[in-house]
């Protein structure tokens, strides 16, 4: 009995001391940023947690500038971004001291959306041929900072739309901490963060879909993740650059590059989190991106969200840089090569 006993205390000091090692390995990693790259991370997070409940992923959404704001000072450890990093946030992570490491993880199709079941107008006209779509030189005429208090109704937008009903425009998009509208503006209007300012605005993806879907009036913009996962109640208008040839959003517009506002999309790892040789290296950290760019690609689940996958060789050249910490403002380019790009 004696023996039993002994046995089973060493038994029960063993299990102790496994679960106490395994307790003292659990992290806690920290992300925020972009409610672009939100669909994808979160997705990842789950499956990841689900394959090591040891740890717990915390994803929130800050929008790209708001997350690099946290990512920064060294506040999370991941940050989602739907444009590379800004000049401004590469200065406020090297005054803290903050090296990372810029991963692609997917490419966004920037969705411009009204209503599918209360936009009967708009889409009629495209669904019957009277009307392609809509042309940046409309999209301008909408979202430049000149169109506020000016272009306030359908009938306003310029070049005119035939047929246009006598409206109020209501317009959603995301507000100045977004990734999407440093993009959509640049393109659109010219100049990254010039916009009319009298929208409904929200880092909010959701806040925008559920106010673009009920008002046969509105039109917003957001990633295309959101316009996919509620295309029974939003419509994704073709757009055009140059009048002529007008592109829908999706998987393969973005694949064959003809839809103009597709874009790619990334994470930034905190360099030291990710360095077995640095004092703050975290394994958990280090497994999670690992993961995002292996087991989670491979689990389609870039596709399952809503957007479209990179190649293969880019998925490794990204991990690549991970294992051999090559840090700095690396971008993907239109020949899906990953590549330094200086300011």
């Amino acid at each position: 009995m004696q023996t039993q006993l002994k046995s089973l205390v060493a038994a029960a000091t063993i299990a102790t001391s496994a679960l106490s090692a395994s307790a003292a390995k659990a992290e806690l990693i920290l992300i925020d940023g972009s409610s672009t790259v939100f669909p994808i991370t979160e997705a990842v997070a789950e499956e990841f947690m689900a394959d090591n409940p040891e740890h717990r992923v915390v994803v929130g959404v800050s929008g790209t500038g708001g997350g690099f704001k946290k990512f920064c000072p060294g506040e999370t450890a991941i940050s989602g971004a739907s444009r590379p990093i800004k000049e401004s946030e590469v200065e406020l992570c090297a005054e803290n001291g903050t090296e990372y490491i810029a991963i692609p993880v997917a490419y966004d199709a920037l969705s411009v959306v009204v209503s599918r079941t209360q936009n009967n107008f708009l889409i009629n006209a495209i669904s019957s041929g009277r009307l392609d779509g809509l042309t940046f030189e409309q999209l301008q005429s909408v979202w430049s900072p000149d169109s506020e208090g000016n272009v306030t109704n359908w009938q306003d937008i310029s070049p005119a739309i035939a047929g246009a009903p006598n409206a109020p425009l209501d317009l959603f998009g995301p507000g100045s901490d977004s990734g999407t509208f440093d993009y959509f503006t640049d393109k659109i209007n010219g100049e990254e963060g010039v916009s009319r300012g009298d929208y409904t605005a929200s880092e909010d993806d959701n806040i925008l879909v559920t106010g673009v879907s009920g008002d046969p009036a509105a039109m917003g913009y957001f990633g295309y993740a959101y316009y996919e996962e509620n295309a029974s109640d939003l419509f994704a208008v073709p757009l055009s650059v140059d009048g002529e040839t007008f592109v829908a959003p999706s998987p393969e517009t973005v694949v064959d590059g003809s839809y103009p506002l597709a874009r790619p999309i990334y994470i930034y790892v905190n360099k030291e989190l990710v360095d077995p040789s640095s004092d703050r290296y975290s394994e958990a950290v280090k497994d999670f991106v690992v993961y995002y760019l292996t087991d989670a690609i491979d689990a389609g689940l870039v596709s399952e969200v809503g957007y479209v996958p990179l190649l293969d060789e880019v998925y490794a050249a990204a991990l690549a840089h991970v294992t051999s910490l090559q840090v700095g403002r690396y971008v993907l380019n239109s020949d899906a090569e990953i590549v330094q790009e200086d300011l």
